[in-house]
């Protein structure tokens, strides 16, 4: 049964893009597994689900351990990142893969990932009654300017924020302490008085609870804290519908 008892709103909303109001990059495996099935006659005779396994943990583990540059810079990460996949089959004895058959299997994954995104659900009339209610909303978003700006435009987010603050445009980004605290200077309200909401548990929950801003994760799949997670976020969600208070 639903909660029926809600918190009052904030002054203030900081939202994450990806993954949060749009479907973009979550769930990466079912992408590379119907991406190395459109390549299954040139990976032959490896099968396309051993590739994309393959694939997957190399980049999993680069984007653990990876710089923020490379965020700036996701059509060539993808690009090493499916070398390093390729890589590691043929050390493990597997047929050696050409470096171009790398280049167009993550230049396809990249203009995949662009094809298939879509806002999630409620998540438009969701931020604009967030607005109506009096609640200041800033859109703070990591990587490039143009991808990140090309999204805004696309989905029809400009006019929908009173802030829009993207890492390439800015020059800084999450889990910096000044992407926050600029976020917040450009409402005018302090972190007493506002709400980060967002997917990542680093992003949205570790550096804002630090700040002392009340941090909510949305979790659209369901799945859950990740087995042996430390963080706490404050309340979790599935859906931004979540954030507005009950209507009779």
């Amino acid at each position: 049964m639903a909660v029926t008892t809600m918190m009052p709103l904030p002054r203030a909303m900081l939202i994450d893009m990806d993954d949060t109001i749009l479907s973009a990059y979550g769930r990466p495996e079912i992408a590379w597994n119907t991406i190395t099935a459109e390549f299954a006659d040139e990976l032959a005779p490896l099968p396309p689900p051993l590739v994309a396994t393959a694939v997957l943990a190399f980049a999993r583990n680069f984007w653990a351990n990876a710089e923020a540059a490379w965020r700036l810079k996701l059509a060539e990460a993808r690009h090493l990142t499916v070398k390093g996949g390729f890589a590691a089959l043929a050390a493990a004895g597997h047929r050696a893969l050409p470096d171009d058959l790398a280049i167009r299997l993550a230049d396809r994954f990249t203009a995949y990932r662009e094809e298939e995104m879509f806002v999630f659900p409620g998540a438009h009339d969701a931020i604009d009654k967030l607005k109506a209610l009096g609640v200041k909303l800033a859109l703070v978003t990591n990587g490039a300017a143009d991808t990140q700006r090309a999204k805004v435009e696309r989905f029809e987010l400009a006019h929908r924020f009173h802030h829009i603050q993207i890492e390439g445009e800015h020059g800084f980004g999450k889990p910096e302490e000044r992407a926050y605290l600029h976020a917040m200077e450009a409402l005018g309200v302090t972190a007493k008085d506002t709400w980060m909401i967002g997917d990542n548990l680093e992003w949205e929950v570790v550096t804002p609870q630090r700040l002392g801003i009340y941090s909510i994760w949305i979790d659209v799949h369901g799945d859950g804290l990740p087995e042996g997670s430390t963080v706490k976020p404050d309340r979790i969600i599935r859906s931004l519908t979540e954030l507005l208070p009950d209507r009779p």
